[in-house]
């Protein structure tokens, strides 16, 4: 028999936790982790996990609210798996934000910070994506309000975003706030015609289905691409759908479709077929033009992103002469962003269609000071690489969440290059890595970036210098 959960009453919610949740403790100096609460809350916690140093739960009833919170926006909030502060204000957003980082580095990586500049907010806190990826499910996943309800209840199908925790369960979307409303209007157009026409929508546990997902880019330059994702190979039904978009959104600049029938919603291994206009589409970074295909690694938040890199010109002070390397370059984004600025730029990501992506946008830059390795970094940078390239005046590292492989980290150490730039969008690795390399760098400045307004991640970039 289940144990039966417990409500524990009047938890003061005092901060934000990782993944943000908030963070709050009993009168006994329990701490608990609560989701759905903001700082200044008053809240009741039903516990759905029970340890010996804390708790996790939910909020079961609110005693008082807190001066920060405010009214979500959108009518999804709460079902959706997005957003999830946006009954933050978006100054207190930054402010939590600002604190993970330094809390991550000052009490977990024990790290001295010599300047901590200001968060840089983002100036679109909605509408600021450049990319999105629907899901189209043949089960519904249905609010316990409207369970509750009298009468028939529709448990599929849906046009939408994955509830979190469910594989299968996908939050029908009416209007979603995170890119331009062209990207609501297509979605619901593809729902609206598949429901007319009887299609069937993709059953991710028995792998069956006709509209699977939809994939839609655009650029601030006006482009918009589309890749429409089937789970059957159905030529008439793929032929209609693909006219019925050209015909009703002249704005399409490209539009591509792929059947996959395969068990995981991974396109990258499989052949687009390019149904309509151009092969890529355009965008531009600052001085840097890139194109960008529809397997393209690209940031989301385009006009940040451009605030981003700045920053990172501004605190590697280049002056001309410098060889840099940029592991983990993706498109080389940055690396094309900075060739300008030094001798010689050399970037490793080990997935060939982002190198791919880099050697083309080169080209199109006419840049010719730099060079792109497909490779895995912690295979490939090493002795040989840094005899072959030369001594590095600056190393750039921008790797995924879980930080750097501690190879990488023992041949940046081993290297004694002068400067180290880490960008990260996990603060917590960041300063683990950093605190690995803290006998012989110190951290100089760091500069927190908010990529991603509503959700608790966050960008940063640190300086790290020799001792």
């Amino acid at each position: 028999m289940a144990r039966k959960k417990k409500t524990y009453p009047n938890i003061q919610i005092t901060g934000i936790a990782d993944k943000g949740l908030a963070v709050g403790r009993d009168e006994e100096g329990i701490v608990y982790f609560v989701q759905g609460a903001v700082p200044g809350d008053n809240v009741d916690v039903l516990v759905l996990r029970k340890k010996k140093s804390f708790r996790k739960g939910i909020v079961s009833k609110f005693n008082s609210l807190s001066s920060e919170r405010v009214d979500p926006f959108c009518k999804h909030f709460g079902n959706c798996g997005g957003c999830k502060w946006q009954y933050l204000d978006y100054p207190s957003q930054l402010k939590y934000k600002e604190k993970s980082i330094k809390d991550a580095f000052e009490r977990l990586g024990h790290l001295e910070i010599k300047e901590s500049f200001p968060i840089l907010a983002c100036e679109e806190t909605i509408f600021y994506r450049n990319k999105m990826e629907y899901t189209f499910s043949s089960r519904r996943w249905v609010p316990k309000e409207e369970l509750d309800q009298e009468g028939e209840v529709n448990f599929g199908p849906a046009a939408g975003f994955h509830k979190g925790g469910s594989f299968d369960k996908v939050v029908q979307i009416e209007k979603c706030y995170l890119q331009e409303d062209l990207s609501n209007q297509i979605r619901n157009f593809v729902d609206k015609t598949a429901i007319e026409k009887e299609w069937t929508y993709y059953h991710a546990r028995d792998h069956h289905g006709f509209l699977r997902n939809l994939r839609i880019r655009n650029s601030t330059l006006g482009h918009w691409m589309i890749v429409m994702i089937f789970g059957e190979d159905k030529a008439e039904e793929i032929e209609y759908l693909m006219s019925q978009l050209r015909n009703n959104f002249p704005q399409l600049s490209s539009m591509y479709y792929v059947v996959n029938t395969k068990m995981n919603d991974t396109i990258n291994d499989l052949d687009l077929t390019l149904y309509d206009g151009e092969e890529t589409i355009t965008e531009n970074l600052g001085h840097i033009r890139y194109k960008i295909g529809p397997k393209s690694f690209f940031q989301t938040n385009t006009k940040q992103a451009e605030v981003l890199y700045d920053e990172i010109v501004k605190a590697a002070q280049l002056q001309g002469g410098e060889v840099v390397y940029d592991l983990y370059t993706g498109l080389g984004s940055i690396a094309l962003y900075v060739a300008d600025k030094c001798q010689k730029v050399v970037g490793i990501e080990e997935i060939k269609e982002a190198i791919d992506d880099a050697r083309y946008n080169q080209k199109l830059n006419n840049i010719d000071n730099a060079e792109f390795l497909v490779g895995d970094v912690k295979q490939i940078f090493n002795d040989d690489f840094v005899k072959k390239h030369g001594a590095a005046d600056l190393i750039i590292v921008d790797p995924p969440r879980p930080g750097l492989h501690p190879d990488v980290v023992a041949m940046l150490n081993k290297t004694g290059v002068d400067k180290i730039l880490y960008v990260s969008c996990n603060p917590s690795t960041q300063a683990r890595d950093i605190a690995l390399l803290n006998e012989n760098y110190s951290v100089e400045l760091i500069q927190p970036v908010d990529m991603f307004p509503h959700t608790h991640h966050i960008e940063n970039i640190a300086l790290l210098k020799k001792r």
